[in-house]
């Protein structure tokens, strides 16, 4: 039975005006550490949430108990919940039909992968190991999205992800990579090995750093995840209209530097691409920034009927669970520059810090876009423009917007960078980001050592 059967067989329990998003994924993740498999995963399952609505009162409820007694059981708790729920003058009602575009995303190979060729491609990393033991994982998924409505609104999607991960790690050295596409095939688990062990090697013997403002290389896996949270109340519709938002008033306003192009892009096939949002409405692209210009952020349908000034949907409304954020770029991706690698940057740098990854991320102040965390699994100097001796783990705090505003330039190649935690439902997201140099990364402390 595929979500678009069990959206619909729950639209139909619950009669009258409702809305029934069903999830499902069929999963598996396998794990390795100190260069040996183990702790395989498997997840096949689907999820629905149900919302009944009763004029300007709306209940939500969701299960995984999808035969008659537990869509009858869900209809009642989203029926209950309606009813005592507060009247929502801003509701905006249920979307209405549509019929979104063939976005991509899905590959047969991907979707039949098992459990043998999971831990097949995961001993590949493994094999690719030199000295240095690896951890990490290999996993791959097919996850299914349907929204089925009142209205008459029914769509389905079905997307396919996978990742190879590896961290080398030995006494005092440490080294970090990853690959992330939603076809399989376009992975080496043994390219992803050989990476993070090249990178390790280079970390024994690590030294310190005084605290302050250094000229920085960030590789794409420290670049996307500093975008990424700050994407969290900066990009999004909600953000702005509760002025938590840097770019809150400052729409048309140039605010990082004139090299930066951030977009929200859901049909792009390097990325994960997504047909629509949780909602059922068709994603369409959105220009964050455009050559250091703030020009938009990412909207559903309850902040665009909230704005009252004409707004509407982007087609980037949330699971109703984590709707308290409010619309949120899946999609985001920043356009490329003219250095044909990373050391070209480190040259551009001349006197720095080279970064691979990021650590213990966290959002201080959402108003003017700052981040916490410590770098990880690669620090190193960059010393008259070459990538020099290794640093230990160093403690960062800086502003997203004050980091892009002078930039030395991007890679000329971006790499599709994983977000998603595989905890909560499979939903594969991530962000196309190149390599970035800029002449302003806070460093406020040292940390650990690299490596176990």
């Amino acid at each position: 039975m595929s979500a678009l059967d069990v959206a619909r067989l729950a639209l139909e329990a619950a009669g009258g005006e409702a809305e029934a998003v069903a999830h499902s994924e069929r999963s598996g993740l396998a794990r390795f550490a100190g260069s040996e498999v183990h702790q395989p995963t498997l997840i096949e399952n689907v999820v629905v949430t149900l919302r009944v609505v009763r004029g300007n009162r709306v209940g939500v409820a969701t299960t995984n108990k999808v035969g008659d007694e537990g869509l009858a059981e869900l209809v009642g708790r989203a029926a209950t919940a309606a009813e005592s729920a507060p009247p929502d003058e801003s509701f905006p009602g249920l979307a209405p039909p549509t019929r979104p575009p063939d976005a991509g995303g899905y590959d047969e190979a991907t979707a039949a992968l098992g459990p043998d060729e999971q831990a097949r491609l995961a001993a590949a990393a493994i094999d690719a190991a030199g000295e240095i033991p690896v951890y990490g994982f290999f996993t791959s998924a097919v996850s299914e999205l349907s929204v089925a409505s009142s209205t008459g609104l029914g769509v389905e999607q079905r997307m396919t992800d996978a990742t190879a991960l590896v961290v080398a790690a030995g006494e005092g050295c440490s080294g970090y990579a990853e690959r992330t596409a939603w076809r399989a095939e376009d992975i080496d688990p043994g390219a992803v090995t050989r990476e993070a062990s090249e990178k390790a090697e280079r970390t024994r013997g690590a030294a310190t750093v005084d605290p302050g403002v250094y000229a920085a290389v960030l590789e794409p896996y420290a670049f996307a995840d500093l975008l990424d949270y700050f994407s969290h109340d900066s990009l999004g519709a909600l953000g702005v209209l509760e002025k938590r938002s840097y770019l809150s008033g400052r729409l048309g306003d140039a605010v990082v530097d004139e090299k930066i192009t951030i977009r929200d892009d859901p049909v792009d096939t390097h990325g994960l691409p997504k047909a629509f949002d949780f909602e059922g409405t068709p994603k369409q692209p959105v220009t964050l920034v455009e050559h250091g210009v703030a020009r938009g952020v990412v909207w559903d349908r309850t902040t665009a009927a909230r704005a009252q000034n004409g707004a509407t949907t982007t087609g980037h409304a949330g699971p109703v669970e984590s709707r308290d954020w409010g619309p949120l770029p899946y999609c985001l991706s920043v356009a490329p520059g003219d250095a044909e690698s990373v050391d070209e940057l480190a040259e551009r740098v001349g006197d720095g810090i080279y970064i691979t990854r990021l650590h213990y991320l966290g959002v201080i102040d959402p108003r003017e876009g700052v981040v916490t965390g410590m770098t990880r699994d690669g620090t190193f100097r960059i010393r008259d423009g070459k990538i020099a001796e290794p640093l230990v783990n160093l403690r960062f705090t800086v502003s997203v917007p004050d980091m892009l505003r002078d930039v030395y330039g991007l890679t000329r190649a971006a790499s599709l960078v994983n977000s998603q935690n595989f905890y909560g439902e499979r939903y594969p997201y991530g962000v196309l980001a190149p390599a970035l140099a800029t002449a302003r990364f806070n460093i406020t402390g040292v940390g650990s050592t690299p490596g176990i």
